[in-house]
């Protein structure tokens, strides 16, 4: 299993989860190599773009952007499905939903963010 790390930006978005909904989501998100290696649909996604990939893991309402670097998922952003942010990348998507997220600017901004911001 990978060692799971957090951004100010994701970690804060985390502490707005319902505890419960917080136990669920690190119970179900435990990342091995084998997880990337097959990814489907269901729970993972996969996001490239320039040559930088990014995935996406569902848990219920909930949306991880994350990368791998040095055995580590770094986790960028995580979004509620029904939110704001959410809602304004998916909004014009159609099934290829991964696909187009990989073409959409607005997307890659906020995932930047997440990159950018200090690791905690």
């Amino acid at each position: 299993m990978l060692q799971i790390v957090f951004n100010e930006i994701s970690a804060a978005e985390m502490s707005k989860i319902d505890t419960l909904d917080q136990m669920d989501i690190f119970d179900q998100f435990q990342v091995t190599e084998a997880d990337l290696e097959s990814v489907d649909d269901e729970s993972y996604g996969k996001i490239v773009k320039d040559g930088k990939t990014l995935y996406r893991f569902r848990s219920a309402d909930y949306r991880i952007y994350f990368e791998v670097a040095d055995k580590n998922v770094v986790v960028h952003r995580v979004l509620h499905k029904g939110g704001l942010s959410d809602f304004l990348f998916r909004s014009k998507l159609s099934s290829a939903e991964d696909e187009q997220l990989a073409e959409s600017k607005h997307f890659w901004n906020l995932i930047d963010e997440g990159r950018n911001a200090r690791k905690v």
